[in-house]
């Protein structure tokens, strides 16, 4: 029988497979694909996962290295989630190894056993004796057996220091044989009685009929796309979806969109269920996700939570998979495996046969299109739950009105008025920092990045300029650098001046600053929301980071500082974004008994866009957005990929896309296809960032096959171009943004 020949896709960015032979004393029976093997690769060592098994290999016999062992017995990832990462590396024409890396925890892309944790104990041997002779001049032996002997389970290694137990000492009693360890296997915690903790609420009838749609689909495929306007009480058809789902014997998949939900979600959820719930997110470290990723694939976890990228946690029993704030840009990988979570979400519950629940206040315009050409099933929620009534919008013409950081004179009695009501003011303005930029009054410098075509941010409270967009930092000047004067002033508002103005202007309330600076400490937004349930008068500052899913009962007004920002953007989903934004925090407001209220501030208060969200709502906006989009031939009626380019040196990138784009030009003749335009290559809208100079070319098709047959065969060219060793390149396939 011909020796195996093994095929790994390894973690790097070529697409292709790499051959090896066979560890040595390892059977072909032994082998199976989806196992991980370690071999040399140059002069390092990398962690590959095996693809198939060959009898032939067009490396010469004499190169073809062994592999330097077989690290499990079984794959770790179950068939369903390896056909998923196949068909994720086919469909964004991404290298297969790097995939199926990103599919791994850490610790097991770096060779650790695929098994759950294992504990050591100390425990005594039998026969041990206080009085041994041995021990008569080792005091410290001595009382280290007295406490082992007073924990007859014994003791757990981890807890060793908390005893006061020396190590060494152990190691000595245990050469006499006085004390052994005995390794077990991390216990999952046992689940006790009703699957409940504690009564759900009563559902109104639009939440019995969406709950009742998804629980009937239970045990097959089905998309569901649950357009809830805020406060209708999505959450609870989730937590009643999920009790019918554990009750039927099966797991249970929720992603949210950001790290920041995921210990209220988790909080929420452990007082609903008796039952074990794994977190998956970046905040958790590597041995937490591995021991969280083996309970979910070993049947030990029942409701797994996570971030876009616990899309890839295997499950024994997978029953339901729910997609909270379906439209949040944070599901798309913007480097390395540019995927789409939400996308892929929907591939893995077609291919495991089991429900799919989207929800959202304000759905993408691509599950809308789906919903309404009959992909998804359309489940609408129009009431607020519990009876509270929808937030009435104002919006405030700011062009004649004084600002003072920001905000005008209307909007600060406004807030005065709320605050002496006892009631709670979120104010929105999505620009962190002092001000987004510093300014000579005398010769008009302006703080720029030495490294971006951007500004630098003032950043107050550190004194320094920074920039958002490559982090770059320096010291804030006291003098301006081109003319030496001394009057530099900031330059428009961000949260950290509206939170120093608001302190001043209201003394006597507590300002709370909510933005990726304020909350970067661990539990920083923990510590921030629990002052806020409190219920006691004080006025939220924030970011984004407030719309997304926070239960504020008393807030009754929202304040948009700056609504004109999504209104004259190149981007064609500006308007989407900026109406998606809006929604999303207006439904912040007055979520309990007190009716609220969200006033806008606009300097283009008659804009038609703002006029129909705030007097139609976002579906109205959405149906008249769909029709321009079809109009136009833009997403979600046409298919895009982008090819960036980057290079040190000006005109480096567009001369690599150029070459790429005459390329495809002869591919589209040589292989027929139609219906795909190639448009630039051009300068990216931010054309220099982070010291190098960027350039893109968008591919644009009214099908999706035949874009993605063109891909297959481009990219393979595009690998072979000398010019592409020069420049930094990456292909997005269904990209979200074409900055």
């Amino acid at each position: 029988m011909p020796a195996a020949i093994l095929r790994l896709a390894l973690p790097s960015p070529l697409r292709r497979l790499f051959d090896y032979r066979a560890p040595p004393g390892v059977p072909r029976s032994a082998l199976q694909p989806g196992m991980r093997l370690r071999v040399p690769f140059g002069r390092r060592e990398l962690i590959g996962i095996l693809i198939e098994i060959g009898d032939s290999s067009e490396v010469p016999a004499d190169k073809l290295k062994p592999a330097l062992e077989l690290l499990d017995s079984q794959p770790p990832l179950p068939p369903a989630l390896f056909k998923l990462c196949l068909w994720t590396a086919q469909y964004y024409q991404h290298s297969l190894g790097d995939t199926l890396s990103w599919a791994l925890p850490v610790l097991l892309r770096q060779g650790e056993p695929a098994e759950a944790r294992q504990e050591r104990f100390w425990l005594l041997n039998d026969g041990a004796r206080m009085d041994d002779p041995r021990l008569a001049r080792a005091p410290r032996q001595r009382e280290a057996l007295k406490t082992i002997a007073q924990h007859p389970h014994g003791v757990p290694h981890q807890l060793l220091g908390q005893l006061q137990l020396n190590k060494d000492s152990l190691e000595l009693l245990r050469d006499k044989g006085l004390v052994r360890i005995e390794v077990r296997r991390h216990a999952a915690r046992e689940r006790h009685g009703s699957w409940l903790a504690q009564p759900e609420l009563a559902l109104n009838a639009e939440q019995q009929i969406a709950e009742r749609a998804v629980r009937e689909g239970f045990g097959r495929f089905g998309a569901f796309l649950l357009a809830g306007v805020t406060g209708s009480g999505k959450t609870e058809v989730y937590l009643q979806l999920i009790r019918a789902t554990l009750e039927a014997g099966k797991q249970a998949l929720v992603l949210i969109p950001e790290i920041n939900l995921g210990p209220q979600t988790l909080a929420r959820f452990e007082r609903r269920f008796n039952a074990r719930i794994a977190l998956l997110h970046s905040a958790v470290n590597d041995r937490e996700r591995l021991d969280a990723w083996l309970a979910a694939r070993d049947g030990e976890a029942d409701i797994i939570i996570g971030t876009r990228s616990a899309l890839f946690t295997p499950m024994r029993r997978p029953g339901l998979i729910i997609i909270d704030e379906e439209h949040d840009a944070s599901y798309k990988q913007q480097e390395g495996l540019r995927y789409h979570a939400r996308d892929l979400a929907l591939v893995r519950a077609r291919q495991e046969s089991v429900p799919i629940l989207l929800g959202s206040a304000t759905p993408s315009l691509e599950s809308l299109h789906n919903a309404h050409s009959g992909r998804y099933r359309l489940l609408c929620l129009e009431r607020r739950a519990g009876g509270a009534q929808p937030p009435r919008f104002l919006r405030l013409d700011v062009k004649s009105l004084p600002l003072d950081s920001g905000i005008s004179g209307p909007l600060q009695q406004a807030i005065r008025q709320t605050l002496e009501a006892g009631q709670q003011v979120l104010v929105f303005l999505n620009r962190r920092g002092f001000a987004p930029t510093l300014l000579c009054h005398d010769c008009g410098w302006l703080s720029e990045c030495p490294r971006c075509d951007a500004r630098m941010t003032v950043h107050q409270r550190s004194n320094e300029l920074r920039c958002h967009h490559c982090g770059h930092t320096q010291r804030r000047p006291s003098h301006c650098p081109k003319c030496q004067r001394l009057d530099l002033r900031p330059v428009g508002a961000g949260t950290e001046r509206a939170e120093e103005r608001l302190a001043t202007l209201f003394p006597q309330t507590p300002v709370l600053r909510v933005d990726r600076d304020s909350t970067a400490r661990k539990d920083a937004m923990h510590g921030l929301f629990e002052r806020v349930q409190r219920g006691e008068p004080c006025i939220l500052v924030g970011t984004q980071m407030l719309a997304k899913g926070h239960h504020f009962p008393r807030v009754t007004l929202v304040a948009i500082l700056d609504a004109d920002g999504g209104l004259f953007s190149a981007d064609f989903r500006a308007s989407e974004r900026m109406a998606q934004l809006i929604v999303q925090v207006a439904g912040r407001a007055g979520r309990a008994e007190e009716p609220g209220r969200v006033i806008i501030q606009s300097h283009l208060a008659d804009h038609p866009l703002l006029v129909q969200l705030t007097e139609q709502g976002y579906f109205a906006f959405a149906e008249q957005a769909l029709g321009e989009r079809r109009g136009a031939g833009l997403p979600p009626f046409c298919h895009l990929a982008l090819l960036r380019a980057e290079a040190h040196k000006p005109g480096q990138a567009e001369g690599f896309l150029d070459e790429a784009c005459s390329e495809a030009e002869l591919l589209l003749n040589e292989l027929q296809l139609e219906g795909i335009e190639l448009l630039g290559p051009v300068p990216a809208p931010m054309e220099r960032r982070a010291g190098r100079y960027r350039a893109q070319l968008l591919l644009q098709s009214g099908a999706r096959a035949p874009l993605h047959r063109l891909l297959h065969v481009w990219l393979a060219a595009l690998e072979r171009m000398p010019g592409g060793r020069t420049v930094r390149w990456s292909l997005d396939v269904d990209p979200i943004d074409l900055f």
